[in-house]
């Protein structure tokens, strides 16, 4: 009989947990701020927001090389790991702060919630992992929530022609992102988390550099500081900072528990942008957050308990 393991709780891993899902949860906030005060593009913004991530991404491949200088990469991890970087924060990046144009924040923190259902339905179609009946009522509870927020949300915006449009775009960021979090349960094991996160954090900063270099507006950026106090916020305060919180929270207390916790980003979300940016919050959008929290909280219940078994 397998001896069970009780990681215990800190209030300091709790406190830091909550402060850095606080921190994620002001990215989109901060994207529409941006889009409503300057004329800057998403490509810009994006390009400005991986140019201020860029050193930490450095620091953070350099430290996994020495701290695991034996372990060599095969040319065939290095390619899930450029694919999967592209997935996960050139295109899913790329989705998100082109649809912010077009939908309210927290529509979109709504929306790009339900990623972990659709890791569920990858595992289960690609990796042939069966889930359990009541993670698939927690697929049945995000998705009733994301309706339900929906019609409440288009009823509001029914003059916006573009509302379909952007909440397309945030449902591709969803899957895209999904895609990146199924695939680096498969190769983390195998490289280790730091250097793959690092690797696939640089593969999409270069992807994000070319599409400037493409598609970039160069006079835009060069007629102006305001744009560049936008990237470094976004940068550093909803990407950087929230990433070492969070990852420290999941060393103190487990990610199970960081998950849990996580849940309060749609939340604080749909409130910064009620307070900051004037964003309505209405009946439907409640009871679907309401929906999509639980749903989320059971996807993330039963993984970790078949996980223990």
């Amino acid at each position: 009989m397998k001896e069970k393991v009780v990681q215990k709780i800190s209030w300091a891993g709790i406190l830091i947990t909550v402060v850095g899902s606080l921190f994620f949860s002001t990215k989109a906030v901060i994207v529409k701020y941006a889009f409503k005060h300057t004329d800057i593009d998403p490509v810009s913004l994006l390009a400005l927001r991986m140019l201020f991530s860029l050193p930490f991404f450095l620091v953070m491949a350099w430290l996994a090389h020495k701290n695991e200088p034996q372990r060599k990469l095969s040319a065939k991890q290095w390619l899930y790991i450029l694919l999967l970087g592209i997935f996960g924060y050139y295109l899913s990046s790329l989705f998100d702060f082109i649809g912010l144009q077009y939908i309210s924040a927290g529509m979109e923190r709504l929306i790009l919630f339900l990623y972990p259902t659709f890791v569920l339905l990858i595992n289960t179609l690609v990796f042939k992992e069966r889930g359990s009946k009541a993670q698939w009522l927690a697929v049945a509870l995000t998705y009733a929530g994301v309706v339900l927020a929906y019609l409440g949300e288009l009823s509001i915006e029914k003059d916006n022609s573009n509302f379909l449009m952007g909440s397309l775009l945030i449902f591709l960021c969803a899957i895209t992102f999904a895609v990146y979090i199924a695939g680096s349960g498969c190769i983390i094991p195998a490289v280790g988390p730091t250097k793959f996160t690092a690797y696939a954090m640089l593969f999409s900063t270069v992807g994000i550099f070319l599409h400037y270099v493409v598609k970039g507006n160069y006079t835009l950026l060069n007629s102006g500081s305001s744009y560049v106090g936008y990237g470094f916020l976004i940068a550093i305060v909803a990407t950087v900072i929230p990433s070492w919180l969070v990852a420290a929270g999941t060393k103190s207390i487990g990610s199970n528990n960081v998950a849990i916790i996580s849940t309060i980003g749609p939340v604080s979300t749909i409130l910064q942008a009620h307070f900051i940016l004037g964003e309505p919050i209405y009946t439907m959008q409640i009871i679907g957050t309401l929906l999509i929290v639980t749903g989320v909280l059971l996807i993330g219940w039963k993984h970790q308990q078949r996980a223990s078994e």
